[in-house]
């Protein structure tokens, strides 16, 4: 015969050490989500590099390639937990929102008031509609292939057109010393930095420059591609990340 003891009987403890205890929690969450912003912006800058940092660096072939293939990696592999784990789905607009986050406060600090750098020459592009549409197919169909052919497509092809209003202006021409240049490339020729204007020029004579004003559809139609690849990939890296089976040989 066991003892029937009420429910209501038992309150939660909460005194000193649960206070410290909830302390010690909050303090980990806050510096996890640190390291977790400095991990990804770290990544993304030594990926990306120069594409992200500089205005005149956004040309029409090789940043909207670039840059969506490389910031579907950690969203990836953080979907995996987030939904695998908890049902929660989030993982790529949490990712997104953080990168942006690290990358304002470097561009504002590191380039803008240490650098003197004018902030709309290093302003940060955004993904944040294509990690909104990505987590949207990962809730509405639970499918690891569906989510990565369409959502990893969807985060490649909305990346240029979600960020032409901000970066259109500077692709405006103008006349310049009987030169035709863009407004993007004055800020090259004023601000001088290593291989700068020299690497425009190599860009704009690459193979497909052959195919005219169709050079972005099809750097993006080939980055969406690349995507669909890239996310089931880093989706099993984070799963494996999450997995704590190796823990036991330690």
């Amino acid at each position: 015969m066991s003892a029937q003891i009420p429910i209501s009987t038992f309150k939660p403890y909460r005194g000193e050490k649960a206070r410290l205890a909830r302390a010690y929690d909050y303090l980990i969450l806050v510096l996890a989500l640190f390291l977790f912003i400095g991990s990804f912006h770290l990544h993304f800058a030594l990926t990306v590099g120069d594409w992200d940092f500089w205005v005149d660096w956004k040309d029409r072939q090789w940043w909207p390639l670039v840059t969506p293939l490389i910031g579907i990696t950690f969203p990836a592999a953080v979907q995996a937990v987030l939904w695998d784990k908890f049902r929660l789905p989030l993982g790529a607009t949490l990712c997104v929102a953080a990168l942006l986050l690290g990358t304002w406060v470097t561009r504002v600090f590191a380039y803008h008031y240490w650098n003197y750098f004018p902030i709309n020459m290093v302003l940060p592009a955004t993904m944040v509609p294509g990690a909104l549409v990505l987590d949207t197919l990962l809730m509405l169909t639970n499918s690891l292939t569906i989510t990565s052919i369409f959502g990893g497509g969807a985060f490649a092809l909305l990346f240029y057109p979600t960020n032409w209003p901000i970066f259109g202006m500077f692709h405006q021409p103008v006349e310049y010393h009987n030169s035709q240049l863009t407004v993007a490339d004055l800020f090259g020729f004023q601000y001088i930095r290593t291989g700068m204007p020299e690497y425009l020029r190599i860009i704009e004579r690459g193979t497909l420059r052959t195919y005219g004003q169709y050079a972005t559809p099809l750097a993006a139609f080939c980055s969406a591609l690349l995507c669909s690849l890239m996310y089931p990939l880093w989706w099993y890296i984070g799963k494996w990340f999450a997995n704590t089976s190796y823990l036991k040989r330690i």
